[in-house]
């Protein structure tokens, strides 16, 4: 991300030194996806989330404070239930060979599974604008990276 402090004005949740820690706000995460222009939009509850080809990633604040930054991503690709052995192998194997994202398998009411990965960071001391970046990109990167796996398993489809 080029110089936030000169791209967001003097007064946007990017202004300001570029290595100044600064609270974890739904302003600076909607910035940061922003300035990489990403499409999202805000939730209800204040999350912000967008498409990535068939799959759907969220930007959560999580914690007490609002500390904790979570990127999750949900696969587009869905499995009848005879499929969830195989997924969890998948997402064993995928957890053992990669840090991000931890993926797993959610069973959703209707009783079709879906894979989705998360990257929790703790930000309780603060993050800089360039730092959110670099987890913003890291945890896109790595989701799409997962969901294209998915894309490749056997008895999926995108409903």
């Amino acid at each position: 991300m080029a110089s936030p402090e000169i791209e967001d004005g003097p007064d946007g949740p990017l202004a300001g030194h570029p290595q100044q820690l600064r609270p974890l706000t739904g302003g600076l995460i909607a910035a940061v996806l922003q300035a990489r222009g990403y499409a999202v939009v805000e939730e209800p509850g204040g999350d912000l989330v967008g498409r990535w080809a068939e799959s759907l990633i969220w930007f959560h604040r999580r914690g007490a404070d609002g500390e904790l930054f979570q990127i999750r991503t949900v696969a587009g690709h869905r499995f009848t239930i005879e499929h969830v052995p195989a997924l969890y192998a998948f997402c064993n194997a995928w957890n053992h060979d990669r840090l991000w994202p931890k993926a797993f398998v959610h069973v959703a009411d209707d009783g079709l599974a879906q894979v989705c990965g998360e990257v929790t960071t703790d930000l309780e001391r603060g993050v800089t604008p360039h730092q959110l970046d670099q987890l913003v990109d890291c945890g896109v990167a790595t989701g799409c990276q997962l969901a294209a796996a998915v894309a490749e398993l056997p008895g999926g489809s995108v409903r």
